[in-house]
C-alpha cells in the first residue's frame, strides 16, 4: 500500500512539475513575509507530506518532525530560496531526500551499535568517562530547556518526556495544534544546535 501511494505521489509531482504564475505569486508573497500565505501553504501540505514521508520511514512521528524541519526551514531561508520547479515538486522532493537521509542515518547508527556491542563485551562496567558524558549530556538537555520559553518548553516536555500527542497536548494548554507544531520546531531546532556543539566538543 506505502509503495502504492508513493508511485501515485511521484506521478502526482512529475505532471506539476513546472512553476505557475499562481505557485510564483505565493512565493513571492511567502519570501516578501505574508505569514498568512505561508500558514495557508502549510495547511494545505502538512497532512499529505507527513502521509509521503511515513511511507518511507515508517514512523509518523518521525516523518512529523521531517515535515515541520522543512516548512521551519522553508521560512527561515524563504527571501534566499529559489524553487525552479513548482512548490508541490519542491516540497515532496524535499521531503523523499530528508526522509532517505534519515534512513542512512539510522541506518550508520545501527551499525556502530552493532559493532560497539560486539567489541565490549561488559556492557554493566560503566566508565568514568561516560559517566562524565552523560552528566554533560544532561546539562545540554536541562540548559536547553531553560533557555526555551516556558510555554515552549512546557510543550517539549510533555511530548518527548510525556508522550502526548499534539492534540492532547494543545487541550491541555488551551492553545492550536498550530501553536504546539510552531513551539516543537523552535524547540527541536534550539536541540539540534546545541546538540550539535555538545558533539564537537566530546569528539
Amino acid at each position: 500500500m506505502g509503495d502504492y501511494l508513493l508511485t501515485r505521489k511521484c506521478i502526482f509531482i512529475h505532471k506539476n512539475s513546472s512553476m505557475g504564475l499562481a505557485e510564483i505569486s505565493i512565493q513571492r508573497k511567502i519570501q516578501e513575509g505574508d505569514i498568512k500565505e505561508f500558514e495557508q501553504l502549510f495547511k494545505k501540505y502538512y497532512e499529505p507530506l507527513c502521509l509521503y514521508a511515513n511511507g518511507i520511514v515508517r514512523d509518523m512521528d518521525v516523518a512529523e518532525e521531517i515535515v515541520q524541519d522543512l516548512f521551519y526551514s522553508y521560512w527561515k531561508n524563504r527571501a534566499s530560496l529559489s524553487i525552479q520547479l513548482s512548490l508541490n515538486a519542491y516540497l515532496y522532493r524535499s521531503i523523499k531526500n530528508n526522509s532517505l537521509s534519515y534512513l542512512r542515518q539510522q541506518s550508520v547508527r545501527q551499525r556502530y551499535a552493532e559493532r560497539s556491542k560486539s567489541e565490549f563485551v561488559e556492557v554493566e562496567s560503566t566508565t568514568v568517562e561516560d559517566e562524565m558524558v552523560a552528566k554533560e549530556l544532561n546539562k545540554v538537555i536541562t540548559d536547553t530547556l531553560n533557555q526555551l520559553p516556558e510555554r515552549c518548553s512546557k510543550v517539549f516536555q510533555m511530548n518527548r518526556f510525556e508522550g502526548k500527542k499534539y492534540q492532547e497536548i494543545a487541550e491541555k494548554l488551551a492553545i492550536s495544534i498550530k501553536t504546539v507544531e510552531a513551539d516543537m520546531g523552535k524547540a527541536l531546532h534550539l536541540f539540534r544546535e546545541n546538540l550539535k556543539r555538545f558533539n564537537r566538543v566530546a569528539m
